[in-house]
């Protein structure tokens, strides 16, 4: 797992020196989604904004419960490539199929530890607004999240920041 995130920052930090000066590049805001609550970058492989692009992000929580000791905390860290379809460079239709990795922390005052680490895949179908010269981004999706036992078919998300 440790090799696999390494590959991809590896990718990723490659891929923003070598497209900085010509690519679509957009950070943001996401409640819901798959990085539950998570900043995210997202980068197009062309200049234009419809076409290729990936995303990666960091997000989670943590929470202590002081009337009982409890601690909790989760590292959510998405990845996915996506595609826009649109035609007027500012709405799109978004397609994407993508990574979660999760990391769960958490104690009691028992010496319990919950602690365990995971992963989930998603799918993305969703609508986007990212104006051709940079400003306001906004996207709302459904994302289809599954992994080894479940699937869940009604999860979605919205995301706000801005394309540059």
């Amino acid at each position: 797992m440790k090799n696999l995130l390494l590959s991809l920052l590896i990718l990723f930090t490659l891929n923003t020196f070598s497209f900085a000066q010509k690519s679509a590049k957009a950070l943001y805001v996401e409640i819901g989604g798959p990085g539950l609550a998570s900043i995210n970058y997202d980068m197009r492989f062309k200049k234009e904004e419809a076409g290729l692009g990936f995303r990666v992000g960091v997000g989670g929580y943590s929470l202590k419960y002081d009337f009982s000791g409890s601690k909790e905390s989760v590292l959510f860290l998405p990845v996915g490539l996506n595609y826009l379809l649109g035609k007027d460079q500012k709405h799109y239709f978004e397609l994407g199929v993508g990574y979660t990795y999760v990391d769960q922390k958490s104690s009691n005052n028992y010496n319990y530890n919950g602690d365990f680490t995971s992963s989930f895949g998603n799918l993305t179908f969703g609508y986007r607004i990212a104006p051709a010269n940079g400003g306001f981004f906004f996207k709302a999706e459904i994302t289809p999240v599954f992994g080894k036992g479940f699937f869940i078919p009604y999860y979605g998300g919205v995301g706000f920041g801005y394309k540059f």
